[in-house]
């Protein structure tokens, strides 16, 4: 009998995303091959500590904030909800094959833990420090994207000094670069946390404290009447990508309340498009992905303007949701790549990356 990998499932975080986390962890941790693999949880609370052990989980989702976790969404089973004990990465006494953090947001996602990851020297499902810190700033993704020639809507980077200093001229800009209505959001933040819509200068005033309280760089960008259209990319250096699919928000724009909670948005898989519109979303997408270098995993969203047809690429996801509800594993599906065969080939990238970087390997 072959020896199982070791799998740390790291989940929680400190970031706004917190209880998403969870809910991915517990989808990912379920999913996991118990023949194939031997999963360590390790949730970092909201606090910054790690706990690592069976209660893990537990522990965290005692503690979380249960308005923003789904109705319908049960703890895992663990052994012993009292079981845990503080972990370290770096002085671990565990042998590790890989880590798969499960984290969404700063503190996670935007290659922090990705960089204590690469000091452990352990290999680690999805993008390197480089592509999950532009990844996770949607100032810097833009920037990448445009050096890319790839089509984004106008947009402005306002920062939390310069509203502090004269909020009314700050709204002034906004108002003579773009039109209303705008989408105000945080520029190091995920799921729709801290992002709003705004039709008017009260509106925008809103959206700005709104934003304001999660990052001291806000991102406004231009509103249309759009579609919404994503697809899931999975490799390192060769991407592939999914059918794409469509989701068609229950209010009137997917917010995080019709991401996670209300459950009553629709998901069209495969997105009811033509073929050669498919195809450009697959294109644009592997092209995103490596703007950022990307590796193991992103779900790319584009707007599709209603009115005029264009598409435009709005952003890259490099740790999107993996919750029972969430598009990229649901695409992949869709795509002939179980859920558990997704988690498999992640693992295995991760691994592959992991030996060409510091193994000697190609890439």
């Amino acid at each position: 009998m072959s020896k199982k990998t070791n799998v740390v499932v790291l989940f929680g975080g400190q970031s706004g995303e917190h209880e998403v986390s969870l809910v991915s962890a517990h989808a990912v941790m379920a999913a996991l091959d118990p023949e194939r693999y031997e999963v360590l949880p390790v949730g970092i609370t909201k606090a910054g500590r790690w706990l690592a052990g069976p209660g893990a989980h537990a522990a965290l989702v005692a503690a979380a904030d249960r308005a923003q976790l789904p109705t319908s969404f049960q703890p895992r089973e663990v052994a012993s909800a009292l079981s845990t004990q503080e972990f370290s990465i770096l002085n671990s006494q565990l042998s590790i094959d890989v880590v798969f953090p499960v984290l969404h947001g700063p503190m996670g996602e935007d290659g922090t833990v990705q960089g204590l990851l690469e000091l452990a020297g352990v290999p680690y499902v999805g993008c390197g420090v480089a592509a999950s810190a532009v990844g996770m700033d949607k100032a810097l993704m833009k920037a990448a994207f445009a050096a890319a020639a790839l089509p984004l809507l106008p947009w402005l980077l306002v920062r939390r000094g310069e509203l502090e200093a004269d909020a009314e001229a700050a709204c002034e800009r906004v108002e003579v670069a773009l039109r209303y209505p705008v989408f105000v959001k945080p520029a190091n933040m995920g799921s729709s946390v801290g992002v709003s819509k705004a039709k008017d200068r009260a509106g925008l005033r809103a959206a700005f404290a709104e934003a304001a309280r999660y990052d001291r760089r806000i991102v406004v960008e231009q509103g249309v009447p759009a579609r919404e259209i994503e697809i899931s990319v999975l490799g390192n250096d060769r991407p592939g990508t999914s059918v794409p699919g469509e989701i068609v928000p229950s209010g009137e724009w997917y917010d995080y309340a019709a991401k996670y909670l209300d459950g009553e948005s629709q998901i069209l898989i495969p997105a009811p498009i033509d073929a050669d519109l498919a195809a450009r979303v697959a294109d644009l997408a592997a092209r995103a992905f490596l703007a950022i270098d990307g590796a193991g995993l992103a779900r790319v969203d584009f707007l599709l303007d209603k009115e005029t047809g264009e598409l435009w690429l709005n952003e890259t996801n490099t740790m999107p949701g993996f919750t029972p509800i969430s598009m990229y594993a649901k695409m992949w599906a869709a795509s002939g790549l179980t859920y558990s065969a997704l988690l498999d080939r992640l693992i295995e990238l991760a691994l592959e990356r992991h030996q060409a970087r510091f193994g000697g390997g190609a890439p």
